[in-house]
C-alpha cells in the first residue's frame, strides 16, 4: 500500500486503528493482509507499515488521537465537524491530538495537544452550523466508541 492509498483508506473508513484490533479496521493489519502476531515491526511488511502509518499520521486530513480503546486512532477530516459537535459524548483524552516527536537522541516522545486546541477554525464553524441530529447521523456507527464509563466500568 502506498502512503496515498493509506490516507484514502482512512478517508473511506472514516475511523481506523493504526495497528490494534478493535471495532474499526486496522491499517497495519490491512497492509499485512491479516492479523499480526506481536509487534508489527517484526512482520515482513513492517517497513511498509511504518512508511504508510508515518504518511497517514502526517497528513493534514487525518487526526491522530486515542479515540478507540486508548489505542492510536486515525479520524478523517470529513468527520471532524460532527466529532466536535458531539465532543461532550467523548472523554477529553480520547479527542486529544497525539504525535511522536523525534528527539536528538533518536528516541520518540509522545506529544499531545488537548481538545479543542487542535481544532481548525473552519471546522469549529462547520460544527456550529451542524445540528445534533445531523452530527449523530454522520457518526452513528461510531458513537458507541464515545460512551462514557464510570470508574466501575459501567
Amino acid at each position: 500500500m502506498s502512503p496515498k492509498e493509506g490516507v484514502a483508506f482512512v478517508k473511506r473508513h472514516g475511523i481506523v486503528l493504526q495497528a490494534a484490533r478493535g471495532p474499526v479496521p486496522s491499517l497495519a493489519e490491512t497492509i499485512a493482509g491479516g492479523p499480526i502476531r506481536g509487534n508489527w515491526w517484526g512482520h515482513p511488511k513492517g517497513h511498509e507499515i511504518f512508511r504508510v502509518t508515518e504518511a497517514v499520521s502526517e497528513s493534514p486530513e487525518v487526526l491522530v488521537c486515542k479515540l478507540v480503546n486508548g489505542k492510536v486512532t486515525y479520524v478523517h477530516r470529513r468527520l471532524w465537524p460532527a466529532l466536535v459537535k458531539l465532543a461532550a459524548r467523548f472523554r477529553k483524552d480520547q479527542l486529544a491530538k497525539t504525535w511522536n516527536e523525534h528527539t536528538r537522541t533518536g528516541a520518540h516522545r509522545l506529544r499531545r495537544q488537548a481538545f479543542p486546541a487542535w481544532v481548525p477554525s473552519e471546522v469549529r464553524q462547520q460544527a456550529a452550523r451542524l445540528s445534533i441530529p445531523d452530527a449523530e447521523r454522520v457518526l452513528s456507527r461510531w458513537l458507541p466508541l464515545g460512551e462514557r464509563r464510570t470508574r466501575d466500568g459501567h
